[in-house]
């Protein structure tokens, strides 16, 4: 299935200059989702093997992660933007392109020596899923991954994560 024809481009969003890809039209047509989930999945498994959990960054990464970890035999741990967790929370901040920002994760939902693949809908620059692995890496953790239905290439965010496999199934 050709993935990229359900992603609509959306010129000048949210400023001039920007081309966003918008998953909702992926997310909207049913053979498409089950498509990009199934997919996903398969190719973490057959990269990474054993998972104990996925994390999926607020809020599209919840969309894709809860199901690959369904289907991974995983637990599913929400990484969220500050405030939104009712529980004692590890925090971490990260750089943005115009200032800093937060993501949060209970402190009881990972254990030391999980294995945890990361799974978020796109890779642009990587700083949210760079924080999310230092989230990872504070609790003592095995980072064995990341799956992301979108690469945007050009914005180098691959290399501003760790040096473990990712998956991607389209790249721009």
């Amino acid at each position: 299935m050709d993935l990229k024809s359900l992603i609509r481009d959306i010129p000048d969003f949210p400023k001039p200059g920007i081309m966003f890809r918008d998953i909702t039209t992926l997310l909207s047509n049913p053979d498409g989702l089950r498509y990009a989930i199934d997919s996903l999945t398969q190719k973490c498994k057959e990269t990474v093997q054993t998972v104990d959990y996925v994390l999926g960054m607020e809020s599209r990464g919840f969309i894709f992660g809860t199901p690959i970890a369904y289907q991974l035999g995983a637990g599913f741990i929400p990484i969220r933007k500050p405030g939104k967790l009712p529980g004692a929370v590890h925090t971490v901040e990260y750089e943005l392109e115009y200032g800093t920002d937060r993501l949060e994760m209970h402190q009881d939902a990972l254990h030391p020596g999980s294995r945890v693949l990361i799974v978020d809908d796109l890779i642009a620059t990587g700083g949210t899923a760079a924080a999310t692995a230092k989230l990872v890496q504070q609790v003592g953790c095995d980072l064995v991954g990341f799956g992301f239905i979108i690469e945007l290439r050009d914005l180098g965010g691959r290399q501003q994560l760790p040096d473990v496999p990712i998956v991607t199934l389209v790249e721009y």
